[in-house]
């Protein structure tokens, strides 16, 4: 992976010319640490209390790094380092310093710099440090002539390379949603009336760790019942009872590389009449719109695909009433479907890069993008959601579905990562 992280690091730096661009890994917690993606993809240094500069203007250095230094005593207390020497042969760094030498030796990567490419993020006083010595380099510009006169944010160069995924990230994203799909297929089986919702969430969680994955890539949602209607239920605290649907929204993280599936079934085995109903709508939703996903297709014809599925639906089951096209535009679907269908997936669940362009210019799908493909209906026992549409005929009310694919843009259509996890009304009712 080295040689990617290098090859990655050159690129970024033949787009940024005489800049200097400056990342900071992500700042220490009370949980399990998880490096910040963008310094990841960069260097693949795990670590905290790092920085990393990237100076292609530099005579001697082009990459640097600012490590924490090996202390023997400390490690003993929070764990081993990789120290200053290891630093630099393992990364790759033309050069590595102590963090503690960030100011003294930061400006010589700078001064040269006609731009200085920094993300404002969440580490407010580094936030500080690096606009402290933007504002000196400025104060002495007139007597040089050379040094930053402008900030700018790399993310939107960055990002848009970390929005097409390479082989080897791929091979990451595959083993991701491998884990997940043996995860979601046991879970099915395991589930039954009478149990509760985290023992459920435990079974998957301890598969995600047993078949070598960080951890859940966020929050399992284990969602029985109504509960499926709250689109962030992270409760888990309810009794499964038969008759129920049970929605498991979950995903895990593998090497930094993340998966995300939900899948809704009935906890007894089969579905209702009303439930299947609902479901079939969904299900032809979700195929329609993945069938959209191919090169040259826009981002937004996903969703467009999804809410005309789903809208014809609603009316031809008499939960909506009126002119298919002009219930779309007044968005009536809304109290019934109110998210969107799709979202990147990469580094992060919803993984970094644009969507929409203006108004007008939607995202033009290519190979090597990942998207989710999510459709979903709920039908809240909250009618205030629903005032304006006409009375929802009781039998509908408390089912809430959703099934969501992990889906890779390829040069003939698409590859469904998580395909393995049933999700036809036949497979799940057998």
């Amino acid at each position: 992976m080295q040689a990617e992280y290098r090859e990655r690091r050159q690129q970024l730096m033949s787009k940024i010319g005489n800049g200097t661009a400056i990342f900071c890994s992500a700042p220490t917690t009370e949980h399990a640490y998880r490096q910040d993606s963008d310094f990841f993809y960069l260097t693949g240094f795990p670590e905290p209390q790092a920085v990393a500069v990237l100076a292609p203007h530099h005579a001697e250095y082009q990459f640097i790094l600012f490590v924490q230094p090996k202390d023997r005593e400390k490690e003993v207390w929070t764990g081993y380092v990789c120290g200053v020497e290891a630093a630099k042969e393992i990364y790759g760094a033309d050069a590595v310093y102590p963090i503690a030498e960030l100011n003294e030796k930061l400006p010589q990567y700078l001064e040269k710099a006609d731009r200085l490419y920094y993300h404002l993020g969440r580490d407010r006083p580094f936030n500080h440090t690096v606009l402290e010595h933007y504002q000196n380099l400025l104060q002495t510009y007139p007597k040089r002539g050379t040094g930053p006169i402008a900030i700018e944010d790399p993310g939107p160069i960055l990002h848009s390379m970390r929005l097409i995924k390479s082989q080897s990230e791929l091979e990451l994203m595959r083993q991701a949603a491998a884990i997940a799909t043996t995860a979601h297929n046991y879970a099915r089986e395991f589930t039954a009336p009478g149990l509760y919702e985290y023992e459920v969430q435990a079974e998957i969680e301890h598969i995600f760790r047993r078949r070598g994955a960080a951890g859940p890539a966020y929050t399992s949602i284990v969602a029985a019942g109504t509960n499926a209607c709250v689109l962030h239920y992270i409760e888990n605290n309810r009794q499964m009872q038969d008759g129920d649907l049970l929605l498991i929204d979950a995903g895990c993280d593998y090497q930094h590389y993340n998966s995300d599936i939900t899948r809704t079934f009935p906890i007894s085995g089969k579905f209702s009449a009303e439930q299947k109903l609902l479901y079939e709508i969904v299900l032809a939703a979700q195929t329609q719109a993945i069938a959209q996903v191919k090169p040259g297709n826009t981002f937004k014809s996903v969703h467009d695909t999804a809410v005309r599925v789903i809208t014809a639906g609603l009316v031809e089951l008499g939960i909506l009433k009126g002119e298919l096209d002009n219930l779309i535009t007044e968005e009536k679907y809304k109290p019934y479907y109110m998210h969107r269908t799709s979202h990147w997936l990469g580094l992060d669940v919803h993984d970094v890069g644009v969507y929409q362009y203006g108004e007008e210019q939607s995202q033009i799908l290519q190979l090597g993008q990942v998207l989710t493909v999510e459709p979903g209906l709920y039908i809240v026992p909250d009618t205030k959601l629903a005032e304006d549409q006409p009375v929802t005929d009781p039998r509908w009310v408390g089912i809430g579905i959703r099934i969501e694919d992990d889906v890779l843009v390829t040069s003939t259509g698409n590859e469904v990562l998580t395909a393995g996890v049933p999700k036809t009304i036949d497979e799940l009712e057998s």
